[in-house]
């Protein structure tokens, strides 16, 4: 069995957050090239990325993470219901993916995508689906997954599967994975302080319950749970013994360096 990490490419650093739908291809060229690198070091590597504009914006607008809402009305040319956005922010997550697994694929690796919607269901870190499908190990194959809006049992009918939770159980489930880690975008990892007035000195290295941190959390878009969420899933992973990491992914190096043991700036989630 070969060495396994799964990497979270954060929807905020591979789109442009003020463009509806527009992906960072230079920024997700860059994490690919990397991917491909740790492959070549015979390390399985599981990507699962983010929405970013192309699902926080439109579910935002529709309130697709509180479920099925009865006689919602929303000024939106371009769909008319719930119903209506549920499917178009589908396709547009079909769209971010395809182009990440374009990207992967232009290093010769081979890559299999499986979109949320087709095999899960429910919400949280005990969504309901199997992971059988991710089991394939060798190190030239890439597992790709991301968050999306999924069917959900009961009068809420969808809601929104977060990447984070699907992290957390492909870590804990799924065998021989050592390594999460959280490619973040504008941040080096978790501050003591607002990220706009941060110093070098601001990064906490190792964080653990007990240590504040202050972290950026777009509530105008975001319909997951931020930062937070993260650390949450990251901690719930880190108990179990599977090193969870958070880097900057604007600078992907990074991560090549703390998959091979050499020096690296980000933060870890102790257990």
């Amino acid at each position: 069995m070969v060495r396994r990490i799964v990497i979270k490419f954060g929807g905020a650093l591979i789109t442009k957050k003020d463009e509806e739908c527009v992906a960072n291809v230079e920024i997700i060229r860059n994490l690919c090239s990397v991917v491909h690198d740790i492959t070549q070091h015979g390390i399985q590597v599981i990507v699962i990325h983010g929405a970013g504009s192309f699902g926080h914006l439109k579910a935002k607008r529709w309130r697709l993470n509180e479920g099925h809402i009865q006689d919602l009305e929303v000024v939106d040319n371009e769909c008319q219901s719930q119903t209506e956005a549920v499917e178009q922010v589908r396709g547009d997550m079909l769209t971010l993916n395809s182009i990440v697994v374009s990207e992967l694929e232009k290093f010769d690796l081979n890559v299999q995508s499986h979109p949320p919607h087709a095999w899960a269901r429910n919400l949280g870190p005990n969504f309901e689906g199997s992971l059988e499908a991710f089991a394939g190990n060798n190190s030239n194959l890439v597992h790709v997954s991301f968050g999306d809006v999924v069917d959900v049992d009961g009068d809420a009918r969808f809601g929104i599967l977060s990447g984070d939770d699907l992290v957390a159980r492909l870590s804990l489930e799924l065998p021989d994975i050592e390594s999460l880690i959280f490619a973040m975008g504008g941040v080096d990892g978790l501050l003591r302080v607002p990220p706009h007035v941060a110093q070098d000195g601001d990064l906490i290295e190792e964080w653990s319950p007990e240590v504040d941190y202050e972290g950026l959390h777009q509530s105008d878009i975001d319909v997951t749970g931020g930062i937070g969420l993260k650390i949450n899933r990251g901690h719930l992973v880190a108990q179990s013994g599977v090193g969870v990491h958070l880097v900057n992914g604007e600078y992907p190096s990074r991560i090549f360096s703390l998959v091979t043991g050499e020096s690296w700036r980000g933060t870890t989630i102790l257990p």
